[in-house]
């Protein structure tokens, strides 16, 4: 399917490809996206190779631009205890330096980690980031700070390319993805445009530019 997928843009296009929650979710969920239990296969780096990194290097290959776990929200119950961010870092660090450098296979490649909770944005997030060579995947959700106290995430990882996830305008809250589908159909108009938020976002897309990087940017609702 990534090799379909690869055969059907111009040589230059570059692909941003989301890893399964298999690995992604710390937790099982069921319909309705409901937690059921414990993800054991969270952030397993041989799951993570096999079922996501291997696959899109060898069907997409040079047109890998961005691959990027996206960690769901961490459960509520688990996070009030100390250690648990600590371990989610380690096993994210496992993770991260167990994976294959992209550069190979896909010169403008990019592993970028994104998260729900701001509990993770912290310097401790940035280390593991740097040490592994991936990236802060800015996340532009109503569950997360604005972009400007997302920023100093991505400078602490300067210099290097820009991968962003524009998910949700806040005025629809956390949960608000069906709202916004209902409202947005038949996707052919600017629904609730925020120009501030996009000009900000227009800024950094410059800077990373200018400095020759490239900038992954994906928009949804």
């Amino acid at each position: 399917q990534y090799a379909e997928h690869a055969a059907q843009v111009p040589d230059g296009f570059r692909f941003v490809v989301k890893a399964p929650s298999l690995v992604a979710d710390a937790v099982v969920r069921g319909s309705g996206g409901r937690s059921k239990q414990e993800n054991d296969n969270f952030l397993n780096p041989a799951l993570a190779l096999e079922q996501f990194v291997q696959p899109a290097l060898d069907g997409l290959g040079h047109k890998v631009g961005a691959l990027v776990f996206q960690l769901s929200p961490l459960p509520p119950a688990l996070l009030v205890q100390p250690q648990y961010l600590q371990g989610v870092l380690a096993r994210l660090r496992n993770m991260l330096l167990a994976l294959p450098d992209l550069k190979t296979l896909a010169p403008d490649g990019v592993l970028a980690v994104e998260v729900r909770n701001p509990e993770l944005l912290t310097p401790a997030l940035a280390d593991v980031l740097r040490e592994a060579g991936a990236t802060y995947c800015l996340g532009l959700h109503p569950r997360l700070p604005s972009i400007e106290a997302q920023l100093p995430l991505l400078r602490a990882l300067w210099p290097g390319p820009l991968v962003c996830r524009w998910n949700l305008n806040r005025l629809h809250g956390a949960q608000g993805y069906e709202e916004a589908r209902a409202l947005y159909r038949p996707f052919n108009a600017l629904v609730d445009p925020d120009p501030p938020l996009r000009s900000a976002l227009a800024r950094v897309i410059a800077g990373t530019t200018g400095a020759g990087f490239p900038a992954y940017v994906t928009v949804n609702n």
